[in-house]
Formats: structure tokens, C-alpha cells, sequence
């Protein structure tokens, strides 16, 4: 169906007031309409919506919400809405996604896709560090040898000289590894100390590390500042549009630890290929860089390319979406 109709069809399935974002979201679940390569599909929408009001199209109609906002809905469905939310007196009941049943909830795992893309998105290769795959299998007492993800960040110089002398003084100096310690709700005080000294083990190797959560108790916030600044460990809210997540705070830079490293090389393979990689990266030579560089991009975790891709990998793995995170 074309959009026009997959935006009607949505409206329909929800008979209810809603907003652009849940008509969104029930076109990417029932998969109506493929937005392609389209960036913007929420914005789309609302423009969409917004044209059956200007065009005078009376098969949809809208309530100006507090706030300036608006909630829409088909006329043929108004004789089953409220007159308390017709009359803009209640709020209507805005469904954003199927991932609010109770009965199912996401995995850690899930939320590294989000991160990935997050540091993608400034630059970062990031590669996840699975710790069954280590010498040491499922002992669960050595998780805390490695971090869950690890990234790299070059330094991008433009010209060949530039290029050329750096390589000749200190090729350390061309690129930054972190290290990232993933939780899905760090709620208390000791699960925050727990998590943090977890980050603390998992990252004495790297350049930067970081703790990075999806949800933060709100009652954290000092300590999880005290911590930082005593420990030199960045924190990272993640969020389900990954491209707002937001560093809480910055870590403390450290000179790698090669003789760690060289460990962790020796006991996980995928850890010592995104050594290699880097290796391989900043020794090639200027007529093999970029396709140096594609195949580091290739070993690395997958990450978005666009906002629809997101909300559906969301619903998909039960990740909370809220208003505020796409809007």
C-alpha cells in the first residue's frame, strides 16, 4: 500500500486519538510501508498527517494537545472516543509500541547494537567481546577479565604529510581504545558499586573506560559522580534512538597496558583479531587504507542506518521506546 493508506489503515487499527509516533510505530509493526533508506520516517509521518488538515481531508481529524501539540484520528471511528478527550478535558491513551508487555522484556545483549551505533555515529569502530568464547568458557568468575564491547577511535588526518609523520614519531598517538562495561538498569547503590568496579577490572587495559547503562536510578547521580571522579570511569546513558544518548561524564585517559592486552589476546580470538585489525589499519599503506579500513568496518558490530531501523530493532527486542527518545 502507499503511505497515504498505511498511514489511514494505522489509524484505523488503533481507533483511538494518537499521535505521529504511534501511527509510526503500528506501520513498522504490521510492516504496511517500507520507508527504504528514509532517515526522517517520523517526520514524514506527522507531515503527512499534518497535509489531511490543511487539504481539507475529512477523513482525519486532530486535537490540539497541551503543549501545542497534536493527536489525531479518523472521523468514522469519533463515535467511539470519549467526549472528555474529544473535548481536549482528558489525555487520549497514546500507545507507542508493543515492547510495553509486561510478560516480555529485552536482553543485555540487545541493547550493544544501540551502543554500537551510538559510537559509529562519532566515529568509533566498537566490537562486542563475547566472554563464553574465551579460554576460560562459562566460568562466570572471569567475566570481569574483559569488557562487554571494545572500540577504537582514529585520528583523522587529511593530508599525506600529516599522515606520514605521525606514523614516523608514535603511531599511538593516531588512535584511542575504550572499553565498555553494558548493564540494563543499575536501580541501587549497590548495584551501581558492583557494576562500577566491574568497569573499573574490565578496563585497567584501555585508554578510556566506561560504564554505560540503559536505565540509571535517578538517586544516583552523586555517587555515580564521586565515583567517577575517584576512578576515572566514564558513564553512558543509553537510550533506544541511540543517536541521544548522552556521556554523563568523561573518563580519565590512561596509557594502554600491553602486557593485559597481550592476555586478553591470548584468550579470546575476537579480542586478538580487533588487535590485529587496528594493527593493520595503521600500518597500511596510503593505496590500501580504505580497504584496510572497510574491512575493520565489516569485523565491527552491525549499527543502524537509519531511525526506522531503530524502532524496529526496538519492538523487535522488547526495548522501551518513549515519546521523548524519538521525538
Amino acid at each position: 500500500m502507499t503511505l497515504k493508506e498505511a498511514v489511514l489503515k494505522s489509524l484505523e487499527d488503533i481507533n483511538d486519538v494518537t499521535n505521529h509516533l504511534a501511527v509510526l510505530n503500528k506501520i513498522l509493526e504490521e510492516k504496511y510501508y517500507d520507508f527504504g533508506t528514509a532517515k526522517t520516517p517520523a517526520q514524514t509521518v506527522s507531515a503527512l498527517l499534518g497535509d489531511y488538515i490543511r487539504n481539507g481531508d475529512t477523513r482525519v481529524k486532530r486535537i490540539k494537545q497541551p503543549g501545542g501539540t497534536y493527536s489525531y484520528y479518523l472521523t468514522k471511528n469519533e463515535s467511539n472516543l470519549s467526549a472528555d478527550v474529544l473535548n481536549g478535558v482528558a489525555e487520549p491513551s497514546i500507545r507507542i509500541a508493543k515492547n510495553s508487555e509486561k510478560t516480555k522484556t529485552y536482553d543485555e545483549r540487545s541493547l550493544h547494537k544501540l551502543l554500537s551505533s551510538y559510537l559509529k555515529n562519532a566515529g568509533t569502530y566498537s566490537k562486542t567481546i563475547f566472554h563464553e568464547q574465551s579460554t576460560f568458557g562459562k566460568d562466570n568468575n572471569q567475566i570481569w577479565t574483559h569488557p562487554d564491547m571494545v572500540g577504537v577511535r582514529l585520528l583523522n588526518l587529511q593530508s599525506k604529510a600529516s599522515q606520514t609523520f605521525i606514523k614516523s614519531i608514535n603511531r599511538l598517538d593516531a588512535l584511542k581504545i575504550s572499553s565498555y562495561e553494558i548493564k540494563k538498569e543499575i536501580n541501587n547503590d549497590g548495584d551501581l558499586k558492583k557494576a562500577f568496579f566491574q568497569a573499573v577490572s574490565n578496563s585497567s587495559w584501555a585508554n578510556y573506560g566506561y560504564l554505560v547503562a540503559f536505565e540509571f536510578g535517578s538517586s544516583l547521580m552523586s555517587e555515580i559522580e564521586r565515583l567517577n571522579q575517584s576512578f576515572g570511569i566514564g558513564v553512558i546513558q543509553l537510550r533506544a534512538n541511540p543517536y541521544k544518548s548522552t556521556v554523563l561524564y568523561q573518563p580519565r585517559y590512561r596509557d594502554l597496558d600491553f602486557a593485559t592486552i597481550d592476555k586478553l589476546c591470548q584468550i579470546n580470538k575476537d579480542f586478538e583479531k580487533f588487535i590485529e585489525q587496528i594493527e593493520k589499519l595503521l600500518t597500511a599503506e596510503e593505496r590500501y587504507y580504505k580497504s584496510t579500513e572497510k574491512e575493520l568496518d565489516e569485523f565491527c558490530d552491525r549499527y543502524f542506518l537509519n531511525d526506522t531501523d531503530f524502532v524496529d530493532y526496538c519492538n523487535q527486542q522488547y526495548i522501551p521506546i518513549d515519546i521523548e527518545t524519538l521525538v
